[in-house]
């Protein structure tokens, strides 16, 4: 991309620094502090909306082109280590993409590409290789995809004039490559090999995953698809024999060479919250990992007795390496903003503009209030995990929705730019930018994602390509303008804040109001939530599909946050025995299936979802309660609930993906159902989420309709408007759909939806 960057934090508050790096391929680019209002470009809506803000960041200022390196590492200082004379590295090792058709190290030292030094390496076409100096040396077979080996080196330097030396010593050795598990067409493989330069320089570094690249910059190359589990290096020479016996007890680490010249033994399964590597010989060698590699993953002796790495920690020896895996692209800070103390509280952006006009950029961030302050009753909560989680989504996976499906865009948005999206994808495959809900390039499913890198869909006019629209990021700004557009003042923050100071927060605020599809939670979280309204706080659920996915922040890098999916309509799932969060330890998944359903909080929860034309609420027997009378004022008895354009969904209020009541997964007594969803087309509102199916199919006496027959979407499937009261004047009015917001600005902001919306802000801001 010509222009394209990113920060350093998503929220920062008055005297705090935001950095920001960018990428510019043209000389010079401008940039602009200005308030994001609303970021939707459809004709039919109020439009593009920013508000510029006078700072000390605007100007102009040079390019420079950035790289992305992605690939995950391993790393341990060497310092003081001579192996001039021998050496042997060992490790089990599980290859899960050998037939990328790319040079894949294992394992390394010193510049095996172009100098002195080794590497245990996958050839383009999968086959075991020794490298040195950018010479094959020895071949050692193919590595079957997915299958657990030993793999082994063991050199021995030559005495001088052997007449294997030309010159210098020469170095003699074996490798081996034998499979965990034997098979009659995958036999053990043994090569004796002999060359020169072999044996690293000393104090070389040991790399596992990668190799220094052939200039010998910090710069690494060759990354390996794969896992890696009790790697051993030894300054010394073993044998077969010796090796076949460290392979039947790998923690005995006197079995190799009696235990002597042991130079690292690492165990992976220790410390799986960080980047530290544990080195158990004795000798404090620990290594680091660089790039976010998969922890909590299960080695090469599991089977199956625990499916949690902290109930058997040494059958989870493993990690596993990822050549696209990338924590912080490392870019220069080009220039950064400490917040003004009098800048309001609000969602802001550096825009970008190269100097011929012809490209920008935006990166977005909040600006709170003062810590431990407010500057306002309501307070709305911008989802930041939820977006960092959907940092560009490709759609389900490398080769889905690629340039071919990009190019035809429903006919409901003449100005979306397919282009402009071929342009951006094409950039993210490139770059393998992948995030939360795609696979890496091995098939497996990313589970960290890291705010240190360009996210690409968290941008204002972002369109999301199954229904050209806003979604996450730019959706939540129909509630920003409207908010500007009533002259309601707010305070924003986001989930970063919340789950680092908890109820605290909340509780300086008469109301708060969630995101569209506030999805993904920490349980911190929840809790503080849950506290929030029990102390009598009030929440807007202006959402659907929130409150539902597991998610954990890294406590010693809060820009890293985990997702591990399995038990719903989600496009991945992880292996049922890796299901535990390595940040956390505690179950991933989503909340449903931990007993945290988002119904015993706001009184829905989610049951479907539909990606074409939205339909409106009708009202049901609770809106008549009296307790309710504030929410309907102006709204008729019989008139249905957003059945006019919907700037998300083209029309109604209640579509994408929606939430209902439901006592079985929670919903409190008392929950009353305001209204309900009519309408919905029974061939685009059959797709039940997973999870509706294993907890409610016939637990009601008989069993339900089946939810894909013709004729009328299940019953399950539904969208809810529902309202919940807690103690000591708590509250939650659940508006039950993500597209609820985008019917807000129809008819100048003169609408039901508005002013139901409305009704419920005040109400809940004044009492």
């Amino acid at each position: 991309m010509t222009i394209v960057g990113y920060t350093d934090r998503l929220s920062a508050a008055p005297g705090e620094e935001i950095r920001f790096m960018v990428s510019c391929a043209r000389p010079r680019y401008d940039v602009r502090l200005v308030q994001l209002i609303h970021g939707d470009t459809n004709l039919e809506g109020p439009g593009f909306k920013q508000r510029p803000v006078p700072s000390a960041i605007d100007g102009s200022r040079p390019g420079k082109r950035e790289s992305i390196h992605g690939g995950s590492w391993f790393e341990a200082a060497l310092d003081g280590v001579h192996l001039s004379r021998a050496l042997t590295f060992c490790a089990f090792v599980q290859a899960t993409n050998p037939l990328a058709g790319v040079v894949q190290v294992i394992a390394s030292q010193g510049r095996p590409l172009d100098g002195a030094g080794w590497a245990l390496a996958l050839s383009a076409r999968g086959e075991l290789q020794v490298i040195g100096a950018d010479e094959v040396v020895a071949r050692l077979g193919p590595m079957r995809r997915w299958q657990w080996y030993l793999v082994a080196l063991s050199l021995q330097a030559g005495e001088p004039g052997d007449g294997r030396g030309g010159g210098g010593p020469a170095v003699a050795g074996t490798a081996w490559r034998r499979p965990v598990r034997a098979w009659p067409d995958d036999p053990p493989v043994a090569a004796a090999l002999a060359a020169d330069a072999l044996l690293p320089p000393r104090d070389a570094p040991l790399l596992l995953a990668a190799a220094r690249d052939a200039a010998g910059a910090t710069v690494t190359v060759c990354h390996l698809d794969g896992r890696i589990d009790r790697p051993r290096l030894l300054a010394g020479r073993v044998t077969g024999a010796q090796l076949e016996a460290w392979a039947g007890a790998p923690d005995d680490n006197t079995v190799l060479a009696g235990g002597t010249g042991l130079v690292g033994a690492w165990d992976f399964s220790r410390d799986v919250a960080g980047d530290r590597a544990c080195d158990v010989s004795g000798n404090g060698r620990h290594g680091r990992l660089v790039n976010l590699p998969a922890r909590a993953v299960t080695g090469h002796n599991f089977r199956g007795e625990a499916t949690c790495f902290r109930l058997a920690p040494e059958r989870y020896g493993a990690i596993h390496f990822h050549r696209d895996d990338l924590e912080d692209a490392g870019w220069a800070v080009d220039f950064s903003l400490r917040v003004p103390a009098d800048l309001p509280s609000g969602v802001y952006a550096a825009w970008l503009q190269t100097d011929d006009g012809e490209h920008e950029e935006y990166l977005p961030f909040v600006v709170r209030p003062p810590r431990g302050h407010t500057r306002a009753p309501v307070a709305v909560l911008m989802s930041t995990l939820t977006y960092q989680c959907y940092a560009n989504f490709t759609d389900l996976g490398v080769g889905a929705w690629r340039e071919g499906a990009t190019g035809a865009w429903p006919s409901n948005a003449p100005f979306a730019d397919p282009s402009l999206s071929r342009y951006l994808y094409r950039y993210i495959d490139e770059n393998a930018l992948y995030g939360l809900y795609d696979l890496h390039l091995d098939g497996s499913g990313v589970i960290y994602g890291s705010m240190l890198k360009p996210n690409l869909t968290m941008r204002p006019k972002f369109r999301y390509r199954t229904m050209a629209a806003p979604t996450r990021f730019p959706a939540d700004l129909y509630l920003v303008d409207w908010l500007d557009a009533k002259g309601i003042e707010v305070d924003y923050l986001t989930d970063h804040d919340l789950h680092a100071e908890g109820a605290e927060l909340l509780a300086r605020y008469r109301v708060v109001i969630s995101s569209s599809h506030h999805e993904y939670w920490t349980g911190r979280m929840l809790d503080a939530l849950e506290r929030y309204l029990g102390g009598g706080g009030r929440f807007m659920y202006l959402a659907g599909n929130g409150l539902f996915g597991v998610a954990s922040i890294d406590p010693a890098r809060p820009h890293v946050m985990e997702v591990r999916r399995w038990g719903t309509s989600w496009p991945f799932e992880v292996h049922p025995a890796e299901r535990h969060h390595s940040t956390s330890g505690e179950p991933g998944g989503i909340w449903r299936n931990r007993g945290r359903a988002a119904n015993r909080l706001v009184g829905v929860g989610t049951a479907g979802a539909e990606f074409g034309p939205g339909v409106p609420f009708q009202r049901q027997p609770g809106s008549r309660d009296p307790r309710v009378g504030f929410i309907f004022e102006g709204v008729g008895d019989d008139e249905l609930i957003g059945d006019f354009h919907n700037l998300q969904v083209r029309h109604g209020a209640a579509g994408y993906e929606f939430d209902r009541v439901e006592a079985e997964l929670g919903s409190p007594p008392g929950t009353l159902v305001l209204a309900s969803s009519v309408g919905f087309d029974s061939r685009l509102a059959n797709p039940m989420v997973d999870e509706q199916l294993w907890f409610t199919s016939g637990r009601d006496g008989a069993r339900p309709d089946d939810p894909q027959q013709p004729g009328r979407p299940h019953r399950f499937v539904r969208a809810d408007i529902a309202y919940l009261e807690y103690p000591n004047g708590g509250a939650v009015f659940s508006a039950g759909a993500i597209c609820w917001r985008g019917a807000l600005s129809w008819n100048g902001y003169d609408n039901n939806v508005s002013r139901i919306t409305e009704n419920v802000l005040r109400e809940f801001a004044s009492s």
